[in-house]
């Protein structure tokens, strides 16, 4: 597979270095999968992320290459005993031991965002309905009192992550590299862990994610859900 794309690369006359100032993948990782060293990208999502990025950009089938890098994981999870029987290596029980550690992280930090979501969302509650004893004049015995409309400030406690109109917000579930530009300036570029989470604020916004299904996003604390699925690398444009 590797030779596949370092033909296609070449049959249009590009260096891995102008491939990656193009589709904001760097060198070493381009290289890493014309070479199928994996171990240099690390998890197998990110290396799916960019194997379909840089499969559209050489007019390459994005699925069927995925599915070839899929073919070759099994061989690395297992070898063969004498009996016939395989055998898990080493290294990748330690790997199924470190992806439950890191599961069990991200339900703690989830669950931790939940409850600060929930505090932070009762806390604005009360101080948006609370009236100051002197500023409540006497009710009248004859006129019926009507109940207060509700606060602005207790409207937007029951929205999502951001600070009302004009915001973006993100909340990552699962680790996962972004670039967010707003108003024609880019705000936040890199890979960030699980837990993560940034509001903007502007008129307009562009958000790239390597990794769709690990990004929640909420636009004036609407949340608009997911952009895709995990392992997807989605780019969206949004008008706050």
């Amino acid at each position: 597979m590797g030779e596949r794309f370092r033909a296609a690369r070449e049959a249009r006359g590009l260096t891995l270095s102008d491939v990656a100032e193009q589709i904001r993948i760097r060198s070493v990782y381009l290289a890493a999968i014309e070479d199928e060293s994996w171990s240099t990208i690390g998890a197998p999502v990110y290396i799916r992320g960019f194997i379909r990025t840089y499969a559209r950009f050489l007019a390459m089938d994005p699925e069927e290459a995925v599915a070839a890098f899929n073919r070759t994981q099994p061989l690395a999870a297992s070898a063969p005993l004498a009996g016939g029987e395989p055998a898990q290596e080493p290294t990748v029980r330690r790997r199924g031991a470190a992806v439950i550690w890191l599961a069990a992280a991200v339900a703690v930090l989830l669950i931790g965002f939940v409850v600060y979501n929930e505090v932070t969302m009762r806390t604005n509650q009360l101080a948006a309905t609370a009236v100051p004893p002197s500023a409540s004049p006497a009710a009248s015995p004859s006129a019926p009192v009507s109940p207060a409309a509700p606060a602005p400030a207790r409207a937007r406690a029951l929205q999502g992550p951001g600070d009302g109109p004009n915001s973006l917000a993100l909340v990552l579930s699962a680790p996962s590299w972004l670039r967010v530009t707003v108003d024609g300036n880019v705000s936040m570029e890199g890979t960030f862990p699980a837990g993560t989470s940034k509001t903007f604020h502007g008129r307009n916004a562009l958000v790239r994610i390597g990794n769709a299904g690990g990004v929640e996003v909420y636009v004036d604390g609407r949340d608009v859900g997911k952009l895709g699925k995990p392992g997807d690398v989605v780019e969206q444009a949004f008008t706050l």
